[in-house]
């Protein structure tokens, strides 16, 4: 029998709802102060080029400029990047891509800023540029990085491809190519710092791990971190895009320089795009074979992907890529090669999926061929083939947390959209288009895996009200986690909802809980609050027994008091007796995620211990004519363990649906030479509401008992199969195969072309 709750699992309304709808919520780059001067970056001029000499001194001069900074005032290390800090806060001797920072100004007005900008002179030097990932590793290219163009090498091999190949009766071998996207959220990078009379360093910066900022920011500044804050919530959108510093370091700088004055930095659009992390573009080529009854043998991999000038995340990004790029599948026989490539295409980075809904698209698609040359259904060659809890996964390691990829594929197998698809694809709006109905389904790791530090921490006070203070390091971006924070600690604490108060993000108020990536914030955040939660309810018991002078035995927990021999203590009383003791009213809890004993060699941080799985079945309709496509209808089937909020799982299933929408038809940062060809939204597509098709949200719940009341995460998962679930809907529409991203109607339009030139068989 299934435990009743009174909060977890309950369509609880967002906390930070109203805030936002009413648009009554600041975010940090709508802050306006009267005594404000304000920061511009001048970027590079060119792609790859030498710096020879810049001159300062005309902007300097300028009336109204405060300050003008280089390299040289840069106290600490010239350096950032969360997994190498091979990226310079300001270029002193080369820029490697067009988002390179090369000087900081700060002046009285936008205008003066920008004016400087155009009178610092650098004298460049430029050098032939590398923009083809494949060519880069290629020993005669020019080398970006002293170490050579080739970042990260990883590698798995599993079983004997080479006997499983000879043996095996079917064979599919493709090359899928996927672009370089852009996180288009709403609220561009920027933020503002100040430095006060006793030098202490407060930086306002929208950021995805404040107390790694601060890190990053004490490291460029040789500082005391513990004299810097960082608030990095809220923030107005992020999808990864925000993990990386941003404009943090900038901040800094220029604040010690302001003579106390807060100094404030916002990019443009433009600037964004040149200056902001991308999806890492793929190359994947991709072998896979199979018998006759539909059993994968094996499979083969190399992928190369296109990190841009920086490290930034590039090398996770090809482990995760990698260790996911044959599904969640039993194959046991696998050759798995990945690499991440310098260029100067800008800088590649962490963003939703990290990696996976690169690959995925090649197994999925290889498994629908499959079951089509076997007239197999796509839903039972992926039931036959699928891993469950305690088993081998195609990486060799046993599965020990929870799977529920079995279960949404029957809850795919029985949605109406699956069942009735022959009735839905009849129903077209145009003679001259054609519906297509499919489905794929993936998995994403949680947490960081092996060999990097992954731990959660919270802390819960008791208000002078009697309300409770939940401070979580994991930053809001989007997803809900504060709601889900809220009813975890209201659950345990047995109070009602509006008596919990929830700060996220802020080094000064909360304990490090690790980035809010790795679909990890609702397992790590709500698992800290449930770790902590024990220690504040002892806490009150232990109160509430000197209240009452009965034997702590006696103390009864009910919903919003305590209560012994028929007297009730309230949460505002056990206040007012504690601080008047001098007691403490804080509690902390601390945990390490869980992680699997033996990393898989080569592979880079293989195997994650949990991971979460997803379902798409999607409906597309296809204008033969113009090649244009509509996705109409979406049935998302995830499994996140125990939904905490069944309305935020919702909210992430949908939001995921429609950015997969986008990167699969529309989206693509043009890049030509090492120069932005896509500046802005007005060449950049992205779906609006009238490509929102309807969606519907079927979770089920395999519960992972590590996490809080069973829950897992979902984040990222939620835009990964629908990818290759719309690419196999064209093909089930129009016989065309799709391989290279996006599907834009140019290329569907010439492969429905190919198809009519193709000979007869």
């Amino acid at each position: 029998m299934k435990q009743a709750f009174n909060w977890v699992g309950k369509r609880v309304k967002r906390i930070d709802g109203p805030e936002k709808v009413t648009g009554e919520l600041k975010y940090m780059t709508d802050y306006h102060f009267d005594n404000m001067v304000w920061g511009k970056v001048l970027r590079a001029k060119y792609p790859y080029a030498k710096i020879n000499r810049i001159n300062t001194e005309k902007a300097k001069l300028l009336p109204g400029v405060i300050c003008v900074l280089t390299h040289e005032d840069i106290p600490g290390f010239n350096g950032f990047g969360i997994e190498i800090p091979d990226q310079p806060v300001l270029a002193a001797d080369i820029v490697r891509c067009t988002g390179d920072a090369v000087a900081l100004v700060a002046a009285e007005t936008q205008e003066v800023a920008e004016q400087a900008l155009h009178l610092i002179e650098v004298d460049y030097e430029p050098l032939e540029v590398v923009t083809d990932a494949e060519q880069a590793m290629n020993p005669s290219a020019p080398k970006l990085h002293p170490n050579g163009n080739i970042h990260s090498h990883v590698k798995i091999i599993n079983g004997d491809t080479e006997k499983a190949f000879k043996e095996a009766e079917i064979i599919v071998e493709n090359t899928f190519y996927s672009p370089r996207q852009m996180h288009a959220f709403i609220e561009t990078e920027g933020g503002w710092g100040i430095m006060d009379k006793d030098e202490f360093i407060t930086i306002r910066c929208p950021g995805q791990y404040a107390h790694r900022d601060r890190m990053q920011i004490a490291r460029a500044l040789a500082y005391n971190p513990e004299r810097i804050r960082v608030i990095s919530s809220p923030i107005g959108g992020a999808f990864g895009g925000k993990d990386e510093i941003t404009v943090q370091i900038y901040l800094a700088l220029l604040a010690m320089h302001t003579n106390g004055r807060p100094v404030k930095i916002h990019l443009s659009r433009e600037e964004s795009v040149i200056a902001g992390i991308k999806r890492h573009p793929f190359k994947v080529q991709m072998r896979t074979a199979a018998n006759k009854d539909g059993t994968l043998l094996a499979n083969e991999v190399r992928a190369v992907a296109d990190t841009g000038a920086y490290a930034s995340l590039g090398g996770a990004v090809i482990a995760l890529a990698i260790e996911h790029s044959c599904g969640p599948y039993k194959i046991p026989n696998v050759n798995l090669e990945g690499f991440c490539v310098y260029t100067n295409n800008g800088i590649s980075g962490a963003f939703r999926g990290f990696g996976v809904n690169q690959v995925c698209i090649g197994i999925e698609t290889h498994l629908d061929m499959i079951a089509e040359k076997l007239g197999m259904d796509p839903i039972e060659i992926r039931k036959k083939n699928v891993y469950h809890q305690g088993e081998i996964s195609s990486i060799g390691h046993v599965v020990k947390t929870s799977v529920g990829t079995y279960k949404t594929l029957e809850t795919a197998e029985n949605c109406d959209l699956w069942k009735n698809r022959e009735q839905y694809k009849a129903e077209v709006s145009e003679p001259w288009k054609k519906r297509g109905v499919a489905l794929a389904t993936s998995f994403h790791g949680i947490g960081m895996g092996i060999g990097l530090p992954d731990y959660g921490a919270a802390s819960i006070e008791l208000l002078a009200n009697g309300q409770f203070l939940v401070a979580v390091g994991c930053e809001e971006i989007g997803g809900g986690n504060s709601t889900a924070y809220a009813q975890v600690a209201a659950e345990m604490l047995c109070c009602d909802i509006s008596n919990i108060r929830v700060v996220q993000g802020d080094t000064a108020k909360t304990l490090d809980s690790g980035t809010v990536t790795a679909s990890r914030s609702t397992y790590t955040g709500g698992r800290a609050v449930a770790t902590a939660a024990p220690h504040m309810i002892k806490l009150l018991t232990n109160a509430a027994a000197d209240i009452l002078k009965v034997p702590l035995a006696e103390v009864k927990i009910q919903q919003g008091y305590l209560s012994a021999n028929e007297k009730i203590v309230t949460y505002q009383a056990i206040y007012d007796h504690l601080y008047l003791h001098h007691k403490k009213t804080r509690v902390e809890g601390h945990f390490l995620l869980p992680k699997e004993k033996g990393e898989i060699k080569g592979s880079g941080g293989a195997p994650h211990h949990l991971y979460g799985y997803l379902t798409h079945v999607v409906m597309v309709e296809v204008d033969t004519l113009t090649g244009e496509t509509d996705v109409l209808r979406v049935v998302s089937i995830p499994d996140a363990g125990k939904v905490i909020n069944p309305q935020g799982l919702e909210g992430q299933a949908e939001g995921g649906a429609v950015m997969g929408i986008g990167y699969t038809l529309y989206e693509d940062v043009v890049i030509e030479d090492g120069y932005h060809k896509t500046r802005n939204f007005t060449d950049y597509i992205i779906p609006t509401i009238r490509e929102t098709p309807f969606i519907e949200t079927f979770p089920v719940e395999d519960e992972e008992q590590s996490g809080p009341f069973g829950a897992k995460g979902i984040g990222e998962v939620v835009m990964i199969p629908i990818i290759p679930a719309i690419m196999s809907a064209i093909y089930d529409a129009t016989s065309a195969r799709i391989f290279q991203l996006p599907a834009t109607p140019e290329r569907i339009f010439n492969a429905l072309k190919d198809l009519k030139n193709e000979p007869s068989r």
